[in-house]
């Protein structure tokens, strides 16, 4: 493995373990930050949904609260975004840079956008499930999760997918200012010193990073509407029989 490096990307065969570290630093921002946001995100997606105006729980001032938070992160591009969560980064983890420093400003940057797309992918549910759910006697929680996000499992798989996606490029943007990663890499001993060999296998390296998060996706959602095909298949056939 290391003589094809030196044969085709001599002068990152020089810096290797500057890259393994960078590569083992953006896949820490990555899972790191990537949890925290998929479990506020996905809250916050329910939250939109359930207290909306047609919702199964309307809180109109919960909504409008919520709505505007989201659109507001959202409309901040990262760059700035990092800039401007210096201060509170440095009063909650103690550093603006590093990997530590990046957590913060990586969820903030991804959780609006992903508490968006949860917000489309469980108003996508039936709304005849939800009906025959509740005249069932189901509750508030029962249809959070027997119904939305049950029904909703792959395009939330899918919209998950797509966030993990965007969330690797915010990881190489936050290496640009100073988290380190893949990015810093690329710009510092690629970039900066004219070594482009550095950064084409900076670039393929996410390249490969990304077809693998976007294959895993697309097989668990195909995996998951298949299944959830057949366990409707399986109920209409009792529904038959009876």
């Amino acid at each position: 493995m290391e003589t094809l490096m030196e044969q085709l990307a001599p002068n990152l065969y020089l810096y290797r373990d500057k890259f393994y570290k960078s590569f083992a630093a953006t896949v820490e921002m990555f899972w790191k930050a990537g949890l925290i946001a998929f479990v506020i995100g996905l809250l916050l997606g329910v939250l939109l949904v359930i207290t909306k105006k047609d919702g199964i729980s309307p809180k109109p001032v919960v909504y409008q609260v919520t709505n505007l938070l989201i659109n507001v992160f959202r409309s901040i591009p990262f760059i700035i975004l990092l800039i401007f969560l210096i201060p509170l980064t440095r009063a909650v983890v103690g550093t603006a840079i590093n990997v530590r420093g990046a957590i913060l400003p990586l969820v903030f940057g991804v959780v609006p956008f992903y508490s968006r797309q949860v917000e489309v992918a469980l108003s996508g549910v039936d709304p005849g499930k939800i009906e025959a759910a509740r005249s069932m006697g189901s509750g508030t929680i029962g249809l959070i999760f027997r119904v939305y996000l049950r029904e909703a499992v792959p395009d939330l798989i899918r919209v998950t997918t797509v966030t993990a996606i965007s969330l690797i490029g915010l990881t190489t943007m936050a290496g640009a200012v100073g988290a380190g990663g893949i990015g810093s890499f690329a710009i510092n001993y690629g970039q900066n010193q004219n070594h482009p060999d550095i950064v084409n296998v900076c670039v393929i390296t996410l390249l490969i990073v990304t077809f693998i998060l976007q294959s895993l996706g697309n097989g668990l959602s195909r995996r998951a509407t298949n299944r959830g095909l057949l366990t409707r298949h399986h109920a209409r056939e009792k529904e038959e029989n009876v």
